[in-house]
């Protein structure tokens, strides 16, 4: 078999998938962030589209995909779901590894997949800039290259640490046209605030997103865009399990077990939700596994609650697993991952049982991803090489018990950008850090008291 398995651009997927119906129990609605109501969709225009409010709360389960938005996904979509021989041979696993190597758009990762859509349903729309926040970069890029295509101007906020930790991502965007503000800035009335209060704050996506909000609700030509949690954002990422269905199937193969790396939760969803549908159903029973850093254990520890997305309590109250809006996690590497909540959609499925949380230290990801490096040839993204961890503990399992079972990885994006973490884990200079309890239970006594 081919290691490289291609579809044809005919064979792009039309509609992406909303497992919205069929979820066992319906999502618990957003709240609106000062009366506690449920929130109306009206609510929502002043820093999102209409077309977009309307994906958040539909319960079709397909939604086509606007032919401008699949002509730019042709640029590098289908993206290549690939057999990891080497990497089988070098852990001696009777294990079949698979991974859905979204590191070939142009931004190096899975990011565009929601970024191209978001840019265009603005532009219809009549927007002409954009707002957001990134963690380790990938979104702010991927959206910078998306508003370049569709010839909006964009704005973005980055997490005071990966802002100093990944400098290259910053010139990413500045290509793509993109204007880039460390978090917390002076930009903003909340940016000042935390700054004023911490000037040495190192920044959160929670602060980064507050500042996102408030640019944007503060200016009548400009939306926000957010590029993980939301139910929309899934929606569009589902291509990614869409065309690794239509792959499997091409080799008579179907995923025993499925991984993916969360931090909001998007390009595990997308991954993972088209399988999930076949367990919901009962068709197949795969184990689907979503892996977080243990230095922000959102799944592993957090609470299932109502929780603001955003440090300034600006955003929408929304029922998650949470570390608390006030939670500040240490600069691990994996800035993708860092952040306090996770996608709903995401969360009631675990809530469920459907999918199973785990959490790893950075030192054994990092080895993981040196193997996957040295064995594959790809450098994967940190955030990327926590699903290769996880993937890896799965091939060996199967080892131990001669079980030749077929895994699937997402791999989310490269770490070409990341070599400055690379090299201080080849130095020996990375450190492991599990979050205290008593720190999450500090943050967690914040939480909104919704009866």
């Amino acid at each position: 078999m081919d290691t490289k398995i291609i579809l044809s651009e005919k064979e792009l997927p039309e509609a992406w998938f909303n497992i919205q119906p069929f979820l066992p129990k319906p999502l618990k609605l957003p709240l609106h962030p000062q009366t506690k109501e449920p929130i109306k969709p009206e609510d929502l225009l002043p820093i999102f589209p209409k077309a977009l409010i309307e994906q958040e709360v539909s319960q079709e389960p397909y939604i086509p995909i606007p032919e401008p938005v699949r002509e730019v996904y042709r640029l590098w979509r289908p993206t290549p779901l690939r057999r990891a021989y080497r990497l089988e041979k070098a852990l001696g696993t009777p294990a079949r590894i698979y991974y859905k190597d979204e590191s070939v758009s142009p931004p190096g990762s899975h990011k565009p997949n929601t970024a191209v859509a978001q840019a265009y349903y603005n532009k219809v729309e009549g927007v002409e800039r954009l707002a957001t926040e990134t963690g380790a970069g990938q979104w702010g890029s991927a959206l910078s290259f998306a508003c370049k295509l569709f010839g909006l101007r964009c704005t973005v906020y980055m997490v005071k640490v990966s802002y100093e930790q990944k400098p290259y991502r910053k010139v990413l965007m500045g290509i793509w046209g993109g204007e880039v503000f460390p978090s917390p800035s002076e930009r903003t009335n909340f940016g000042r605030q935390v700054l004023k209060e911490n000037p040495d704050s190192p920044g959160t996506l929670g602060i980064a997103i507050s500042e996102a909000i408030e640019d944007a609700a503060t200016h009548e030509d400009t939306n926000y865009a957010l590029g993980s949690v939301l139910n929309h954002v899934l929606l569009h990422q589902s291509i990614i399990g869409l065309e690794a269905k239509k792959q499997m199937k091409l080799v008579e193969d179907y995923p025993d077990v499925i991984v993916g790396c969360v931090g909001g939760g998007s390009n595990f969803a997308g991954l993972a939700f088209p399988f999930a549908k076949d367990k919901l159903e009962g068709k197949k029973d795969p184990e689907i596994i979503a892996v977080e850093p243990a230095s922000c254990p959102t799944l592993t520890k957090g609470l299932y609650r109502y929780d603001y997305a955003d440090t300034a309590r600006m955003t929408p109250l929304i029922y998650m697993y949470t570390l608390g809006h006030t939670f500040v996690p240490p600069g691990i590497h994996a800035g993708g991952l860092r952040y306090h909540g996770d996608a709903p959609l995401l969360c009631a499925l675990v809530e469920e049982g459907v999918i199973k949380a785990r959490a790893y230290t950075q030192n054994p990801v990092f080895e993981a991803a040196v193997l996957f490096a040295q064995t594959e040839g790809i450098v994967p993204a940190p955030e990327t090489a926590h699903a290769i961890k996880a993937g890896i503990d799965e091939a060996l399992k199967c080892k131990e018990t001669g079980q030749e079972k077929a895994i699937l990885i997402g791999f989310s994006g490269h770490g070409h950008f990341d070599l400055a973490a690379y090299e201080n884990y080849l130095q020996g200079k990375l450190t492991d850090y599990e979050y205290p309890e008593e720190k999450i239970k500090e943050a967690l006594k914040d939480l909104p008291q919704i009866p």
